[in-house]
């Protein structure tokens, strides 16, 4: 009886889980007026720093990036920080077709942070012109 309940809340979990990875809010492309917002939390989640991914929201309005925001991740703060404070504002102002292919130079000391953020930077601007709106 008691391996019939737990597996019961296992399965429960598991669904509870799988649902709720396709709620509205978790879609990588959202519109707050004409600006879009990408998430890149599950389009870059194959791309590692140092010790996980970094996911970042690309703020983008008429085309040209407005800002990169970084989001929660488990990279060294010290290090990271440097990357969020050196790297991500190379970006403002550039076009999308740009900025989807610029040489972005990356934060020494933080090499393998500075590489996945490039390249998160990347995927995500890919996936925005693959499905903007």
């Amino acid at each position: 009886m008691k391996l019939t309940n737990i597996k019961l809340s296992a399965l429960a979990i598991i669904t509870a889980a799988t649902f709720s990875s396709f709620m509205a809010g978790d879609d990588p492309i959202t519109k707050n007026g004409k600006q879009t917002i990408i998430n890149t939390t599950t389009i870059a989640s194959d791309v590692k720093g140092y010790i996980g991914t970094t996911p970042l929201k690309i703020y983008i309005t008429n085309n040209k990036i407005d800002k990169i925001e970084a989001l929660p991740n488990e990279e060294t703060p010290k290090y990271f920080f440097k990357v969020k404070k050196e790297m991500l504002d190379k970006w403002n102002g550039m076009t999308v077709n740009k900025a989807a292919t610029a040489k972005v130079d990356g934060v020494t000391g933080a090499t393998y942070s500075s590489d996945c953020v490039r390249e998160t930077v990347k995927k995500g601007l890919q996936y925005y012109k693959k499905h903007k709106r």
